[in-house]
């Protein structure tokens, strides 16, 4: 008797499926949007903050296209964009610039009676998804049934810096997300349309390239411009909201010349010279778009520029 009950719990281990618990279950990615260490830097050092806008994300694949869905619908595409903004965003190393609704941004500036933003960017991004798909799959016992739903998805995107309208960068990232439920001799979840899959997977790609696309605007240099002179001191474009305090110092360079490739036509730019350093006195505006900082010179003869009023072939960079 023992030994027949022992062989049917066989036969019945044997017929079933595996079934794990209904949960959805992310993979595991290679690359963190930002590290634990990139998150320390940003509480134990103030760093000045780049510009970004996110100027357009589609979605190139056919899944979520619809006849009844027109070209400025691409709810896939603005989705993807929000997470990158956000990603981006919680760093705090860059002000976001709104692009994707720029349009409600101005009409609502006209009711008010105020003219159109003229706050350009430091890096543009561009992306779109190249690949979004789902697929169900069953695996089937004699007793018991588990039903699994899998979503894969790939972003690519461009940066751009709009200095020089140049890309510097690309990436592309992957994400896949699954959920899976089961059942044993009829008992157990019944596993219906995950929609949710679509955020996570669109969360996973996105979450595989953040952390290079952060780091690569890291790398170049925070850069900003003298915008005018007053009583002997510069007035340069920034303040507050890009970290930008009393006693900052800065380089100041004047531009390289522009020579031409003759194997590509491009031009490209010499790099730039130190010709003095300035220090913040002050700094006023209440935006990104309004705020300004005057600082004193402390190095270097300005003398021709001042007497001008001509500084379109200088730039600042933070002192090393």
């Amino acid at each position: 008797m023992k030994k027949l009950l022992i062989v049917s719990s066989l036969l019945l281990a044997s017929g079933c499926a595996t079934v794990k618990d209904s949960t959805v279950t992310e993979t595991k990615q290679k690359k963190a949007a930002v590290s634990q260490t990139l998150q320390a830097d940003v509480v134990s050092k103030k760093y000045l903050k780049r510009k970004v806008a996110i100027g357009r994300f589609t979605n190139e694949t056919k899944y979520g296209q619809s006849f009844f869905i027109d070209k400025n619908n691409d709810r896939i595409g603005k989705q993807a964009m929000d997470i990158l903004s956000a990603k981006l965003f919680e760093t705090d190393r860059f002000i976001m610039l709104e692009r994707a609704d720029l349009a409600q941004v101005e009409k609502e500036l006209s009711i008010g009676g105020e003219t159109s933003l003229k706050n350009a960017a430091d890096f543009l991004i561009v992306g779109s998804i190249s690949e979004f798909g789902r697929k169900n799959t069953s695996e089937v016992g004699i007793f018991s049934r588990v039903k699994k739903q899998e979503a894969n998805a790939t972003v690519n995107i461009r940066l751009i810096d709009v200095s020089t309208g140049q890309i510097i960068y690309s990436e592309s990232g992957k994400g896949i997300a699954f959920s899976e439920a089961g059942s044993v001799m009829g008992v157990g979840d019944k596993a219906g349309y995950d929609s949710s899959l679509n955020d996570k997977v669109l969360n996973a790609a996105i979450t595989d390239l953040a952390s290079n696309v952060i780091e690569n605007m890291l790398d170049k240099p925070w850069k900003s411009y003298i915008l005018s002179s007053d009583e002997g001191n510069l007035i340069i474009s920034g303040g507050k909201s890009q970290n930008i305090s009393e006693n900052s110092k800065f380089t100041v360079y004047k531009s390289g010349n522009k020579v031409k490739n003759p194997q590509t036509g491009m031009f490209i730019t010499l790099p730039g010279k130190p010709i003095g350093n300035i220090v913040v006195l002050t700094s006023l505006g209440d935006t990104p778009e309004s705020e300004i900082s005057i600082a004193s010179i402390s190095t270097g003869d300005f003398s021709q520029y001042i007497a001008s009023g001509d500084f379109s072939s200088l730039y600042i960079q933070e002192s090393k």
